[in-house]
């Protein structure tokens, strides 16, 4: 949350000459709701069942950059599904959290000590998100710029 990979996804994209997609805005437009309004509306475990379909389309379809919800790599298939692609993840530590999002936002899983709640989201899902990632690429105090340029070195990918 906030590491900024919808910024830093249509960079790569730019940058590669690629058509850019965000799974969190396919499940937006798809169900006419925020996806905060869905957790709350629905609960957590209806969010990611419409998550892991928006994430298997978006895979089958899409062959650009593809930016991820953070939750989406709790799944099973997702994580195997991502094996036969190129996955960045973004990382930063919960200081960086806090000046880039003030923790404060409508982030429906930190509603409750978020600083607290961020760093157990961190915890529980930072070794899935190395499982699944070509790259693990540090956000902490750089430009969207920086870290759309490491991305392309640390995948040693050419622009276009």
């Amino acid at each position: 949350m906030g590491v900024g990979k919808s910024t830093v996804g249509q960079l790569l994209a730019e940058r590669l000459g690629v058509a850019y997609r965000d799974t969190d805005e396919d499940i937006v437009a798809a169900e006419g709701r925020t996806i905060a309004e869905i957790f709350v509306d629905e609960g957590e475990p209806v969010f990611r069942a419409i998550e892991k379909r928006a994430v298997h389309s978006a895979l089958a379809e899409h062959e650009g950059v593809l930016a991820l919800g953070g939750g989406a790599v709790l799944d099973a298939d997702t994580r195997a599904l991502l094996a036969g692609h190129r996955v960045v993840y973004l990382s930063m530590d919960v200081e960086e959290a806090v000046k880039r999002t003030g923790l404060n936002v409508a982030r429906p899983l930190l509603a409750v000590n978020p600083r607290k709640q961020w760093r157990e989201l961190m915890e529980a899902r930072r070794h899935l998100y190395e499982e699944v990632a070509t790259a693990v690429v540090a956000t902490d105090g750089r430009t969207p710029e920086e870290v759309t340029q490491a991305a392309l070195d640390a995948l040693e990918l050419k622009e276009a």
